[in-house]
């Protein structure tokens, strides 16, 4: 914000707190010329609003007295942390650790190249759907090599699941 921008919003501020006074003598001017309602008195306005606080607060005040009392929080209860067995702990010497179990290994399909396959073909009959052929080639690229059609007879090729 530059310099000028300062100017500018000071310049406004003016301008608003002019309109403002302007409103306010305008307010006061009609309530002046306004005839005063035939229930109010001219001191009786400011009593008028006093007494509908006082029983605002008189309400609040039977409302809180006869709702039930507000039980205390209770205090939050310390647990003790646990304790994480260090190498030097003398529970770390006792206790053995666990052994890991190991994850059960997945029963790879395989499919041995017969004479006259492609990896379409394969992809067809063993996936369902030779499209994924490209996946196909993908797993076994090592076996294959670069060329996706020279696929030979007897090579072992993983199939996806």
């Amino acid at each position: 914000m530059g310099l000028f921008d300062f100017m500018r919003s000071d310049k406004k501020k003016e301008q608003a707190e002019k309109a403002a006074q302007k409103a306010a003598e305008q307010v006061q001017q009609q309530a002046a010329a306004a005839p005063a309602p035939p229930s109010a008195m001219p001191g009786d306005t400011g009593t008028k609003y006093t007494d509908a606080a006082a029983a605002t607060k008189a309400a609040a005040e039977r409302m809180a007295a006869a709702a039930p009392p507000k039980a205390a929080p209770a205090p939050p209860v310390a647990r003790p942390a646990p304790h994480t067995p260090t190498p030097a702990s003398a529970a770390h010497k006792a206790v053995p650790a666990a052994p890991m179990p190991k994850p059960a290994p997945k029963a790879q399909r395989t499919y041995t190249v017969r004479s006259g396959d492609s990896l379409s073909a394969i992809a067809r009959r063993e996936l369902g759907n030779e499209g994924r052929w490209r996946e196909l080639y993908a797993m076994n690229k090592g076996v294959i090599g670069s060329n996706p059609d020279m696929i030979h007879p007897g090579m072992k090729l993983n199939l996806p699941s």
